[in-house]
């Protein structure tokens, strides 16, 4: 796999969260995935998704810096969006929030095996 077709792959990935093309998850989630060093599997990780959805129904992932080193892809993650009630412990309550989030996966077969996410709480807390 070249950075390239990873790139690629990881675009088409963040396209079809963006689409919320959930029966399609699996094409780019291995079933074994682990997610912050937890075990959660292709279930639980398109758990999360649909949840982080349902709290913020415009959410949208924009892809702000991208780096691939096969197997690995890093991207840095920004939001512009309106969650409703909590988010991440803070009384958001359909405040329009930017926040980002810095992500890394490792990739087994062209699929993404585990993901490493650190979200920037503290951007949020000063808009709030």
């Amino acid at each position: 796999m070249t950075r390239v077709d990873l790139s690629d792959i990881y675009r088409d990935y963040i396209a079809c969260l963006n689409k919320q093309d959930w029966t399609n998850l699996w094409q780019f989630v291995h079933d074994d995935v682990h997610y912050n060093g937890e075990r959660i599997g292709l279930p639980g990780y398109r758990e999360m998704l649909e949840k982080d959805f349902r709290a913020i129904p415009d959410l949208y992932f924009n892809i702000r810096l991208l780096i691939s080193e096969p197997p690995r892809v890093a991207s840095r993650l920004m939001f512009d969006c309106t969650p409703r009630g909590i988010l991440f412990g803070l009384p958001v309550n359909g405040k329009r929030v930017s926040f980002s989030e810095n992500v890394f996966y490792e990739f087994r077969d062209t699929r993404i095996a585990a993901v490493w996410s650190v979200i920037d709480k503290a951007a949020i807390e000063t808009q709030l």
